[in-house]
């Protein structure tokens, strides 16, 4: 019975995630922040109470800047729960923080392997590529970002910054 359960709530998530980026993806969407939020909220959940507290120490240990025990943390989870997209996402925010940007792509790469959708790993992509001068790719991952989530101003930004970048290289 328990199986069943825990089953059924696999489905209500997914079903629940599904709801949440129809909602976010329409552009008059007014409550989109909340969407967003509720959105980021769902792909912290392990389903692991070990890979939930590697998560929570490599997340505090970045934001004390101890990039080394992040990555440390970070890579025992993705060991531990190799199908978590948010152990990848968030060591590779540890390897950019640390400069290691090779490392932090093939990262982001992995959590799109695991969730297409993760705008959030799109636009981490798009600013490594906007950092080494790779402008085209830059924008391709802003703009696959922006078609998931149309709300954030920051992508519109650099959605212009880079077009206007990119035509005035064909000039």
């Amino acid at each position: 019975m328990a199986l069943c359960l825990g089953m059924m709530s696999h489905v209500a998530v997914a079903s629940d995630l599904e709801e949440l980026f129809r909602r976010l993806a329409d552009p008059n969407e007014a409550d989109w922040q909340r969407v967003e939020e509720s959105i980021l909220r769902e792909w912290d959940l392990s389903g692991s109470a070990s890979a939930d507290l590697l998560l929570r120490r490599g997340q505090e240990a970045i934001e004390a800047q101890d990039l080394g025990a992040a990555i440390d943390h970070l890579t025992a989870l993705v060991g531990h729960a190799p199908e978590f997209p948010e152990g990848y996402a968030a060591r590779a925010a540890a390897y950019f923080s640390s400069g290691l940007y090779g490392p932090a792509m093939a990262d982001l790469q992995q959590v799109l392997v695991l969730e297409p959708r993760h705008f959030v790993a799109l636009t981490g992509l798009g600013i490594i590529f906007e950092e080494v001068g790779n402008h085209e790719a830059a924008l391709a991952a802003f703009e696959a970002a922006v078609a998931i989530n149309p709300h954030r101003e920051d992508l519109q930004q650099a959605i212009q910054r880079l077009a206007g970048t990119s035509e005035g290289a064909a000039l």
